[in-house]
């Protein structure tokens, strides 16, 4: 009685040539976000007079620089053979798969903050916001969970409208408060 072990790498063994090397999408991000900001800073108008060789392109242009060369550096070394080291898991099961229903609802949550925060303004949107996330991380205490969302809303407000003068849009609540 024989056995066969096959010592094919993957991507001989019928593996997909992409899936072996994943980490050419994040070279291809960090190229395409670099690109953006090297574009932006370049065409940026500006209208301020500019004192020495700092102005307002110099930070754009280094930093759009510096994605251009860690995402030719990184492609150089996956293509070279390396690879990314799979997450340990401190505290997470990796063999379970994505709790997807977690990942929509917060991104659902998310999403209608952000429409809701102009029509009812942030502390009512936030209030929302803070008590759907909780929902949606697994929270059930329905006597609770709104109360502290609320408070945590107008502390939220309060902190960056009235002490740190960030305008953020009151609502039709704050006739009221």
């Amino acid at each position: 009685m024989t056995t066969q072990t096959t010592d094919t790498p993957p991507a001989v063994a019928g593996g997909n040539w992409w899936r072996e090397h994943s980490e050419l999408g994040v070279c291809a991000m960090l190229l395409a976000l670099g690109v953006l900001v090297l574009t932006d800073a370049l065409t940026m108008d500006v209208d301020i007079a500019q004192r020495g060789p700092v102005g307002p392109k110099t930070v754009p242009v280094v930093v759009g620089a510096g994605l251009l060369v860690i995402a030719a550096l990184l492609a150089l070394d996956v293509l070279r053979g390396g690879r990314g080291q799979a997450e340990g898991g401190e505290d997470i099961d990796l063999s379970e798969p994505a709790d997807w229903r977690t990942v929509l609802l917060l991104a659902g949550v998310f999403l209608g903050a952000a429409v809701l925060i102009e029509p009812l303004g942030f502390p009512a949107a936030g209030a929302l916001l803070f008590w759907g996330a909780a929902y949606a991380l697994g929270s059930r205490r329905t006597d609770r969970d709104p109360l502290i969302a609320a408070v945590l809303s107008l502390v939220t407000y309060a902190v960056f409208d009235k002490l740190l003068g960030v305008p953020l849009p009151g609502g039709p609540l704050m006739g009221v408060l």
